[in-house]
């Protein structure tokens, strides 16, 4: 699909992590035709007015980036809130979306719709090979729910679908609240704080050998457009830099980057989520997409957003 200036784009989740960056990224491009709609102007859980506001505004793409997110203790608290809200969102958006004759549908998902025990690096054809983490289950099902609701609307109804799968995104835009942020953030937030306190000790969760995949969302940004642009099937790709990082690893960085002086402890009592996840990214790089991988200047990107939020609030 040629995306111009005169491309009508609705981006669903423009506020969030992803989706801001999406936006950024399609300004850049030229587009000028964009949608968007906070939540006080559009409910994307009530059919009825995603429906409306479809019909009304006539997108010829719509990019789905909305989704309730969070870390692992949100995920394991929050389960039913998890399901229930991203399969709203993602039948709501994807079916309206048919209905109104829009041209082309991009869905977001997560790597975390792999098995547990998936074999590394995680390759698409891994999908529903074995049971899934128990402490994100029910955000990685209603995923899971979303990349098929996309390939069978394409088999069954020729409506022009594509499905991402990203590893763990950073950057700017993200949540510093502990209990729905992301791991890189969180842990920018605790190190910063710990080191202004002069506090002697932080304490983690679990043992800090379990092991991420981290993509700045710029490069995820770009990838939604190089995609749209160069990729046209119902099948998923993985989204991801190809090499991991462990937790610990992480921390100690991190730390040493923000001068924290104090004692990392790790709280085994509490759980490491699944212990590897790193995508197989052969197909991204066959159809021609290789994202920079810069994870220590990203983390310092990382850590003067939270300089500038913290400075705003106090």
């Amino acid at each position: 699909m040629k995306l111009d200036k005169k491309t009508s784009i609705f981006v669903a989740g423009h506020r969030g992590l992803v989706g801001s960056a999406i936006l950024r990224q399609l300004v850049e491009h030229g587009c000028e035709s964009i949608l968007t709609a906070d939540r006080s102007h559009l409910d994307l859980t009530d059919q009825n007015e995603v429906a409306g506001y479809l019909k009304k505004n006539r997108p010829e793409l719509v990019i789905l980036a909305a989704a309730k997110v969070g870390g692992i203790n949100s995920n394991i608290k929050s389960p039913a809130e998890f399901i229930y809200e991203n399969l709203m969102i993602q039948n709501n958006v994807i079916h309206q979306s048919y209905l109104s004759g829009v041209k082309k549908l991009l869905f977001l998902g997560s790597s975390c719709i792999y098995p547990r025990q998936c074999p590394q690096p995680m390759k698409e054809e891994y999908l529903l090979t074995g049971k899934l983490e128990p402490t994100n289950e029910g955000y990685a099902l209603a995923k899971i729910a979303g990349l098929k609701m996309c390939e069978y609307y394409n088999t069954q109804y020729g409506f022009d679908t594509l499905s991402l799968m990203p590893c763990n995104i950073y950057g700017p835009g993200d949540s510093f609240d502990l209990e729905h942020s992301h791991v890189l953030s969180a842990l920018v937030k605790r190190f910063v704080d710990a080191s202004e306190q002069g506090a002697k000790s932080v304490t983690l969760w679990g043992t800090g050998v379990a092991r991420r995949e981290f993509l700045h969302v710029r490069y995820l940004a770009e990838a939604v457009l190089f995609m749209l642009e160069n990729y046209s099937s119902s099948e998923f790709i993985n989204i991801g830099s190809g090499s991991d990082v462990s937790i610990k690893d992480l921390a100690t960085n991190i730390s040493e980057l923000v001068h924290y002086q104090g004692e990392i402890i790790w709280d085994s009592t509490k759980p490491d989520g699944m212990l590897k996840k790193c995508l197989d990214v052969t197909k991204m790089k066959e159809i021609g997409f290789c994202p920079k991988t810069t994870l220590e200047d990203g983390i310092k990107e990382v850590i003067e957003d939270y300089y500038k939020v913290k400075n705003k609030h106090d």
